[in-house]
Parts: structure tokens; C-alpha cells; sequence
């Protein structure tokens, strides 16, 4: 079996500082076949992103696909990309992540020695600027230590079985390729549903915590109630897999943990807005759920994607 690599990045009005991102990338000590780069327009003769930011050797590997933000989907715009790897592995990135060295494609690859492993991630790194809250969720979520997870695991780690985040991913492509790939119509989850697939085709899902990315958010009460909002959607629509296992008792016991910390330090404005959010997020999460019963027009009010209800 070889270990060749090839990059999907979706991308949506990406910054000057993207190009910088796309060379360390490049510098891995396991350079990429290819990357392509999904790029999500609203107008017609919008420009698409000038791969001449990039140095010669980079922009010969790279090439940029236009997608109508009409037709964006988590599912299906990583499908299309998928449809065009022609490696034996395909890695799965988002246009704010980078690189912490050069050792993280090789690292993801590591994973596969195994040929159980289908899905291999990489742990996120809290940014300079991140607040203490972020860097609990990144740490919480992104532990120092490697773990291979299988649908055994289920009863031990509960949801947590299948997370999975595409920010950084590594698919083995025959596998997923013979599983039937993403769902091709997902507002949110497209990477643990396809986590799951993979745990129910008899693989398993390995998280290295050696490949490392640097990649988080500071969001307010309004973003975290939308993105809980388009979760809720997800494991709504997708209910034989996520109504199985209970999330709520996870988000819980996080939550408890992080007020906890802040009121030790002596933090109690920051916990009362961290209380804030956990509200925000909850009542969210609550309707997107029950998106099905609410009106059309209070589910757009709620959601991150209204081009998705379209």
C-alpha cells in the first residue's frame, strides 16, 4: 500500500494570511500530491483565489474549483473534492488551520500502519490569542494522549466514540470510497457521520495527538447559539446514529468542569458569561432539534446556513 496524499480545503473568501498557511503545508516533511481548494462564490465574475501568492513549486500542485454558495454543503463539497483525490489517502482541512510543524501529515499517516484504521485526526491547538474558556475546549477535546476508537467503545466514551473533526483529517480513500463516502446533504457532522460508518463497516477512527494544528474560536452568544442550532438540525435528521447516544450529558459535565475552574481563580464575571453561552447554546441545540416542528421563518432566523434551507 503506498502514502501518497492528496489535500481538500474548502475555502470562503480566504485572507492574505491563507497563503501562508497553504506553504506550510507544503513544507511537510510528506509533501501532498495535490491540493485542491473549493472555493465557495456569491457572484459570478467573483475572483478565484490567485494561487500566485503562493512560491512556484506550491502553486504547481494546487488548483481551485468554484462552488456556487447556493450548492455549499459539509457533505457534499468534501464529496466533490474526494471525487477528484487520486492518492491513497485523502486529507480533509478547513482554510484556518495550520500546521504546528512539518511532521503533521506524516504523524496522520502513522495511524494507518494499522489497516483497521479508516479515519485518522489531528489534535487542535488553542491559538496565541485564544481565552482561557477556548483553551479548555481545545484541551478537553484535543487530550496529549492518542487514542484508536472502535464501536466497542460506545458504553466507555458515549458520543465521544465518534467524534471527529475535518478541521484536520486524514481518510484512507478505498475505505471511504467503498463506504459510499459523505452524506451528500448535511448542515453540520459530516466528518462524525461518516466516523460512524466507518465503526459500523468493522474500522476504527485513530485521533494522534502528534499531529498537530493550531485552530480555535472565540465565539459569542449569538455563534455558539447558531452552530448549536445547526448541531441539533444534524443529529435531528441523522437521529439512528445520534439518539442512541445522549451529547447532552457530555456538553454537562464540560460545562461544569470550566465553571468550576473559573470560580477557583477567581474569575466570576467571566464565569456568569460563561454560564451565558452554555444557555445560548443549550436553547440552540433544543431547536435545532426540533427544527421539523418550528416555522420557516424562525428556523432561518436560527441557523449559521441559510443557503442550506434553499
Amino acid at each position: 500500500m503506498g502514502s501518497s496524499v492528496d489535500v481538500v480545503i474548502p475555502i470562503y473568501k480566504a485572507g492574505y494570511d491563507f497563503a501562508s498557511m497553504l506553504e506550510k503545508l507544503y513544507k511537510q516533511s510528506k509533501r501532498p500530491e495535490h491540493i485542491y481548494l473549493l472555493q465557495t462564490i456569491e457572484k459570478k465574475d467573483e475572483k478565484l483565489f490567485d494561487i500566485k501568492k503562493c512560491s512556484k513549486e506550491l502553486a504547481d500542485i494546487i488548483s481551485v474549483h468554484p462552488i456556487k454558495k447556493a450548492d455549499f454543503d459539509h457533505g457534499a463539497t468534501r464529496a466533490y473534492g474526494a471525487l477528484m483525490a487520486e492518492s491513497d489517502y485523502v486529507l480533509f482541512m478547513t482554510q484556518d488551520a495550520v500546521c504546528y510543524d512539518e511532521y503533521v501529515i506524516e504523524n496522520l499517516l502513522k495511524a494507518f500502519d494499522d489497516r483497521k484504521v479508516g479515519i485518522s485526526y489531528a489534535r487542535q491547538l488553542a491559538r496565541e490569542d485564544a481565552d482561557e474558556i477556548e483553551r479548555m475546549t481545545r484541551e478537553t477535546n484535543y487530550p496529549p494522549e492518542s487514542v484508536v476508537k472502535t464501536k466497542k467503545d460506545e458504553k466507555r466514551l458515549g458520543i465521544k466514540t465518534y467524534f471527529c473533526s475535518d478541521v484536520c483529517a486524514m481518510y484512507r480513500l478505498d475505505v471511504y470510497k467503498k463506504l459510499g463516502g459523505f452524506v451528500k446533504k448535511t448542515i453540520f457532522n459530516e466528518d462524525m457521520i461518516m466516523a460512524y460508518k466507518e465503526m459500523q463497516a468493522g474500522f476504527s477512527v485513530a485521533y494522534r495527538a502528534d499531529a498537530k494544528v493550531i485552530h480555535s474560536h472565540s465565539y459569542t452568544c449569538k455563534q455558539q447559539f447558531v452552530r448549536s442550532f445547526d448541531l441539533g438540525v444534524s443529529q435531528r435528521q441523522y437521529h439512528e446514529i445520534f439518539d442512541k447516544i445522549s451529547s447532552e450529558k457530555e456538553g454537562a459535565g464540560y460545562a461544569k468542569k470550566v465553571i468550576m475552574y473559573l470560580m477557583k481563580k477567581g474569575k466570576f464575571i467571566k464565569t456568569i458569561y460563561f454560564m451565558m453561552q452554555c444557555g445560548f447554546r443549550l436553547i440552540g441545540y433544543k431547536l435545532g432539534k426540533n427544527y421539523d416542528k418550528l416555522p420557516r421563518k424562525m428556523v432561518l432566523a436560527c441557523t449559521m446556513n441559510r443557503e442550506y434551507w434553499k
